[in-house]
């Protein structure tokens, strides 16, 4: 026993959410999280993957960059979007009465900060889910998520 206190702990990141529903419903989770390089070979782009979930909630977020991922503020795009050289396209999945719900952002910021080999991400924005009949508010934040050595594909499909 003695030699695993010697041993550093495993890093490990979370993402905390508040999801707003007008006009009183707010779901909160939190849950590990994980960030890995993605490539897309048939464009030469790639950037960077976000997601972290638990029990049917989560976010998404990729960073997508021709060049070099960069911190600072990052403009949202729409999820369809196969021109813009650099923004952020976010998810969102919760649980709300045992009914499960999703949305993607369409306005808002995500701001990216590096140290190392360690990511912080946080998210603020809305987004339109249709069985909510109106706006839905996401404010999130990625903490502390090691940035993982394997690559994964960012290859958007529909």
């Amino acid at each position: 026993m003695g030699a695993a206190c010697d041993r550093a702990p495993e890093q490990t990141g979370r993402v905390r959410a508040l999801v707003a529903r007008p006009p009183k419903d707010t779901i909160r989770f939190d849950a590990p999280a994980r960030a890995r390089h993605c490539s897309d070979s048939t464009r030469s782009s790639g950037g960077l993957l976000l997601q972290g979930a638990r029990e049917g909630n989560g976010v998404v977020v990729w960073l997508r960059a021709r060049d070099s991922l960069v911190g600072g503020q990052w403009p949202l795009l729409q999820r369809g979007d196969t021109v813009s050289p650099r923004g952020a396209t976010v998810g969102v999945r919760y649980v709300l009465s045992e009914v499960a719900h999703g949305l993607t952002l369409d306005s808002g910021a995500v701001e990216l900060r590096q140290t190392g080999g360690v990511i912080t991400v946080v998210v603020r924005g809305t987004g339109l889910e249709v069985s909510a009949a109106g706006r839905v508010t996401l404010d999130a934040s990625f903490d502390a998520v090691p940035l993982e050595a394997d690559t994964v594909s960012c290859r958007w499909r529909p």
